[in-house]
């Protein structure tokens, strides 16, 4: 994606005269895996990019044009760190570090920051974190929005001067195989992710061990299982078991987690992503709260 830069240290090297048969087969490795990626990742598109940075960053005037609407579905990623500020409660055994997985473009990063003082970013799109260490560095990043057609608004998003950047970090990676080496953390975030993993069971199993005693673990979901995006021997909820009974995706995570969490809230939170100035998507996530016991 150009506009996030990736594609000008290319240019960069060109002007530099790199010529050398090394470079010009590591220049074209580099573009060709990012092509492989961006195909076989549905997020790595700039169509995606630019609707998740006016989700995480538009204003209500720039995401819902009209008088009527869902206002209190707006600004979706803020609430979910708000929900994480409020029932951290710290203490000297509990790292002051946040992991967010599945960020995005990082809003809910930045806003970790008010009471972390580490917060890691990760996400499985390139595109995605390429953006996130855009705004880290600058503060800015200019982007557009489509109204209708070929018709669209440039907006820029903006890292409020109260929030410190610096306390950020962004990653790629895969959330059903993440780094061995990450540590404890005093505060997990996954917002909107568990109905998007390709192996959903990996990734619970990872939590325990992530999460401090006394730290908590924040998983919000609308609960929208699709074999496009994992197979559905391993989805979550949704489905009947060999008995005929109903299971949700609420029901695993009480059966999978209980062991190790104590559930301290569920609530649901509406969440309103813009398409175009006229097709837009109002959806429900079921929030989770949990302390590592």
């Amino acid at each position: 994606m150009q506009v996030l830069g990736v594609d000008h240290r290319y240019i960069v090297l060109g002007t530099l005269g790199v010529t050398s048969g090394i470079a010009i087969y590591s220049t074209w490795k580099l573009m060709s895996e990012r092509k492989k990626r961006s195909q076989d990742n549905v997020y790595e598109s700039q169509k995606l990019l630019n609707e998740y940075l006016v989700f995480h960053y538009g204003s209500p005037n720039d995401i819902l044009k009209y008088d009527f609407g869902p206002k209190d579905a707006l600004d979706f990623p803020k609430r979910c760190a708000d929900l994480c500020l409020k029932h951290f409660k710290g203490g000297d055994s509990v790292p002051t570090r946040a992991f967010d997985i599945g960020c995005a473009v990082g809003r809910s990063s930045f806003e970790l920051t008010q009471k972390f003082t580490e917060v890691i970013g990760l996400d499985y799109s390139q595109g995605f974190v390429d953006a996130c260490n855009v705004l880290k560095n600058d503060g800015t990043m200019s982007y557009f929005v489509q109204d209708e057609g070929d018709l669209v608004t440039d907006l820029k998003a903006v890292i409020p001067q109260s929030l410190d950047r610096s306390r950020t970090k962004f990653i790629q990676g895969d959330a059903c195989d993440l780094p061995k080496d990450l540590g404890q953390f005093g505060c997990i975030l996954a917002a909107n992710l568990i109905c998007r993993l390709h192996s959903p069971f990996n990734f619970l199993n990872r939590l325990s061990g992530l999460v401090a005693p006394g730290g908590i673990l924040v998983i919000t979901s609308p609960y929208t299982w699709l074999e496009q995006f994992t197979d559905k021997s391993t989805w979550l909820g949704g489905y009947k078991d060999a008995s005929g009974k109903p299971i949700t995706g609420f029901d695993t995570l009480k059966k999978t987690l209980g062991p190790d969490f104590d559930l301290l809230e569920d609530v649901n939170m509406p969440f309103f992503i813009r398409e175009t100035a006229h097709k837009n998507q109002w959806s429900v996530a079921h929030a989770t709260v949990w302390r590592r016991k």
